[in-house]
Formats: C-alpha cells, sequence, structure tokens
C-alpha cells in the first residue's frame, strides 16, 4: 500500500472530538463571518508567537498582499525576495505593481542568501520578503540589522511553510512570524498548522500597521461602510478558525515530532549519495517539506513511485524563468544556486504522525532508488562508450 505523503487522515482521527465539537459550535451559534471564533484564534496565535497582533485572512497568499497593501507599495516599488519558492510570494508584489528583484539561495539550505540582499537594494526598494523554506527560518537576524542600516526597510517574513520553528536557543529563542515588521503565515491543510481549506494569519507589533491590516480585509472599512483605504475581501471563514482552534490542542506534540522525525530523516539519509538540507545551529525546522536533492530526479522519482513511496518537487523551476514574472521582476545578479537547486530538490513523505516504521519503508526504499539508478547510468555510460569507440571513422 501507499504511504501518504502528508497524513491528515490520522491527525484527524486523534483529533476528531476536539475539532467536531469546535465546528459543531459554529453550526450551532451560526456566526459563519468573524464569529468568536476568529477573535479566539487571533488571541492565541498572537501568545504562542509573542507579538501584539495576529490578523487572520482568507490565505497565505492574501498575508503577504494585505502586508504589502498596508505598506503601501506603490507601481515600480521593488522588494527583494527569493527565486526559489512558491509563486505567490513574487505574485502579490505583482499584482500591486511592484518588482520582485531577486536574489540567490544558500546552496545548503536553500533559504534566500542574507549576504547578497545589500547588492540589490536601491532608491526604489520598499520592502525585503525573504521566505522561511521547508520549515527553517531564514537569516532574519542579519537581514533585519542589513534592513536597519539602509533606513528602516520592512521586512516580511513569508512563513507559509514554518509556523512553529525556533530561532535562537534557550531563553533567547523567538518564534517564526515574530521576527520582523510582518510574519506572514498559510493555514493550507498542508502546512505544519492547517485549517481543512484556505486560511492564513498576520503577526505584527506595529499597531498602526495591524490597524490598516484589519481594515483592508474587509474591503477597507474603518467602520461599517466607511471605506477608509482600498481593501479586499479578505477575511478567515470562522468554520476554519474553528479548526485551527481544535489543531492548537496538540500542537506542540506535533512540532516535537516534526523535530524527531526531521533528525532521524537526517541520520538515515547520511551513508546515502545525496545532499541533506543544513539547519543552521541557531535555529530548528519543523519540516514542512522534508527536502533533499538528487541527481537523476525523474528517475529517482520513478524508482520510488514503483515501490509505493510519493514524492513531491518543491519546486521545479525558479520563478525567474517563470513564464508570468521572466518580464516582470529584476535580476541583479546570476542565479547558480537556484536554478541546481531546481533540478534537483526532492520531497519525501513527512507529518507528524508518520511512524518509524513508515519512515524506515521510505529510506530503504529511497536506498534501493539510488542504487538501482546508479547502476543504470553507469551500465548506460558504458555502453555509449563502446558504441562511441565501434563507430568507424567518417571518410571524405
Amino acid at each position: 500500500m501507499s504511504l501518504p505523503f502528508i497524513d491528515l487522515k490520522s491527525q484527524y482521527a486523534a483529533l476528531k472530538t476536539s475539532i467536531d465539537a469546535r465546528i459543531q459550535a459554529v453550526l450551532d451559534h451560526g456566526q459563519y463571518i468573524m464569529g468568536p471564533e476568529v477573535q479566539e484564534l487571533e488571541h492565541k496565535l498572537a501568545a504562542y508567537v509573542g507579538v501584539k497582533h495576529c490578523i487572520t485572512v482568507a490565505s497565505g497568499t492574501e498575508a503577504l498582499l494585505i502586508a504589502l497593501m498596508a505598506l503601501d507599495l506603490q507601481p515600480g516599488d521593488e522588494v527583494i525576495t527569493t527565486p526559489f519558492t512558491f509563486a505567490a510570494t513574487a505574485e502579490m508584489i505583482v499584482l500591486l505593481g511592484g518588482v520582485p528583484v531577486f536574489v540567490d539561495i544558500e546552496p545548503d539550505s536553500c533559504n534566500i542568501d542574507a549576504r547578497l540582499i545589500e547588492a540589490a537594494i536601491t532608491p526604489r526598494t520598499r520592502a525585503i520578503m525573504p521566505v522561511s523554506l521547508y520549515g527553517q527560518v531564514a537569516d532574519m537576524d542579519a537581514i533585519n540589522a542589513l534592513a536597519a542600516r539602509h533606513g528602516n526597510i520592512p521586512v516580511i517574513e513569508d512563513a507559509a511553510q514554518s509556523f512553529g520553528a525556533s530561532y535562537g536557543k534557550g531563553a533567547s529563542a523567538r518564534r517564526s512570524c515574530g521576527l520582523s515588521t510582518w510574519g506572514a503565515t498559510s493555514f493550507f491543510p498542508s502546512k505544519p498548522l492547517g485549517c481543512y481549506g484556505d486560511g492564513g494569519a498576520l503577526f505584527t507589533n506595529d499597531d498602526a500597521l495591524a490597524q490598516a491590516a484589519r481594515e483592508i480585509r474587509v474591503h477597507g472599512q474603518s467602520q461599517r461602510y466607511t471605506h477608509t483605504r482600498l481593501g479586499v475581501g479578505g477575511r478567515m471563514d470562522t468554520l476554519q478558525c474553528a479548526v485551527v482552534l481544535g489543531k492548537l490542542e496538540r500542537f506542540d506534540w506535533e512540532v516535537q515530532q516534526r523535530l524527531a522525525l526531521g533528525e532521524r530523516y537526517q541520520q538515515r539519509l547520511a551513508d546515502l549519495p545525496l545532499q541533506r538540507l543544513a539547519v543552521r545551529e541557531d535555529r530548528d525546522s519543523v519540516w514542512a517539506q522534508f527536502t533533499v536533492q538528487v541527481e537523476n530526479r525523474d528517475a529517482v522519482v520513478a524508482a520510488l513511485k514503483a515501490a509505493g513511496i510519493p514524492t513531491a518537487v518543491h519546486y521545479p523551476k525558479p520563478l525567474h524563468r517563470q513564464p508570468a514574472y521572466a518580464q516582470r521582476c529584476r535580476v541583479p545578479a546570476p542565479l547558480p544556486h537556484a536554478e541546481a537547486a531546481a533540478a534537483r530538490v526532492l520531497s519525501l513523505p513527512m507529518s507528524p504522525d508518520l511512524t518509524e516504521a513508515q519512515q524506515d519503508q521510505v529510506v530503504e526504499a529511497l536506498r534501493q532508488a539510488l542504487a538501482s539508478v546508479a547502476s543504470t547510468s553507469v551500465a548506460s555510460g558504458a555502453a555509449g562508450a563502446a558504441g562511441a569507440l565501434a563507430t568507424p571513422a567518417r571518410t571524405a
């Protein structure tokens, strides 16, 4: 039987009583838009992250859009970000008339390389948007310090994949989404903390930005039918907030499971001919995806599929190569690491309910797939070399 790539069924089975009760409460009171669960969730999430304000919104994509609108991004303004991410990161910049400015990633972590950002800053730079990819926070201290040196450029952490991750160790540890001007996350079902549809949230300590975001998400209204700014229909449904509240009951356990399973993957894969992602000493990863880099990826994927192991590729083409963005972005310098990662990354099954036996099944199948692909490549190379030797020279 094939393994699930993300095991949401087992998670629901464990939380069924709580989630069902939360949903039933909404059905009973009938406040499907901006019901009491919305404010309850916002209070709990703000406390969890350690910030003053949480604003729930319709999706992680909407979170980025509203964050940029609250910063008053104007046509022609530039936002420095990574090309190695889901399209939503650049999509919201372009929809507002802005210009994504792409800088390369760290080859070992796949997060944006903070050392390359300064060279991309111009007088038109309006924000910096690092992505905390695969569950590990980007180098936020370096990015925040750089932003401060250049006139306090706002920093938006795209934390769609890293909610629950820690930055720093011990008493100094802080959580993803609470590290910069804005933190934006997603509650898409496959995320570390997910709902059963679309949902997202914004986090900030800035009172003015929080108020702007609250107005923007309800069509720019400061009060009913008083539209003080441009806005969108960006509210998170009460039912989805209820689901997240139900899931919060064991979220700390799930984070610990992700950390343990991620470390176990790292150890079990250490002797295989692949590149594991580096996790920095001063942070952890909640492994929204457990991603490695391999050669001959298509062949490895095919071998794993035959063994009943599902995989995914996050992401097969960097954004500066995507038709929608190729002519709408600025690329100040070559992006070799993003290009290389796009050709090699491969995500393996990962969720807090993954058992060690299932994980061992994945590792063994990957071991066999890599060996099979390597032997096939060697055989093909030898045959090609023999054929080349046997080919007679052309005569005039």
